[in-house]
């Protein structure tokens, strides 16, 4: 009988969130959410969907994306308040819902954009599970799903973003989480 070793690689902690935004600001807050982002997309492509993802190099801060595909967008709103998207080219969404679904999709129709709303919520949702840990209860609206040719999301002023690219099969996906401290207004 042969035992087998598995070697699991382990990344340290990431710094606390500060919910009270004092310190560095915002930029303390980046590192874990780009890290709850990879987290989030491997496991509900690896267990949900069955496919393999590769993650790029998380890009911080003020970021406009040009696009052309499917967009699903959710709302986060408690203590902090922001969005999830979660972007692909309208190939890839094609094969996210076929795996979803278990059918094949030549062209975007409802059900491939349904199916990528649900993948937004799984992300988004499994993104805000994990930053909940510190930053306190988190609600999560239901997706709005964009999808059309050469368009442009942008991050309102004074905001920054956390955007995470991944490449699948050699499709291109970006998932984009924005989140800040609610300001309460008299």
């Amino acid at each position: 009988m042969s035992q087998v070793v598995a070697e699991v690689e382990t990344k340290a902690a990431p710094p606390p969130l500060d919910p009270t935004n004092s310190g560095d600001g915002p930029q303390t807050t980046q590192p874990v959410i780009a890290a709850a982002i990879e987290a989030a997309t491997l496991e509900v492509f690896s267990v949900m969907l069955g496919l393999e993802v590769h993650c790029g190099e998380a890009r911080l801060g003020q970021i406009a994306q040009d696009l052309s595909g499917v967009v699903a967008v959710l709302g986060l709103t408690g203590a902090w308040a922001g969005t999830g998207q979660v972007s692909c080219d309208t190939e890839l969404a094609c094969e996210i819902a076929g795996k979803l679904l278990m059918a094949e999709y030549a062209a975007v129709d409802d059900d491939v954009l349904d199916a990528m709303a649900e993948v937004a919520n799984m992300v988004v949702g499994n993104v805000k599970n994990a930053l909940e840990e510190t930053l306190g209860p988190i609600s999560l609206s239901t997706p709005s799903v964009i999808f059309g040719g050469s368009f442009e999301t942008r991050v309102a002023a004074g905001s920054d973003s956390v955007v995470v690219p991944f490449e699948s099969g050699g499709k291109r996906m970006t998932v984009q989480i924005v989140i800040a401290p609610h300001v309460k207004r008299h």
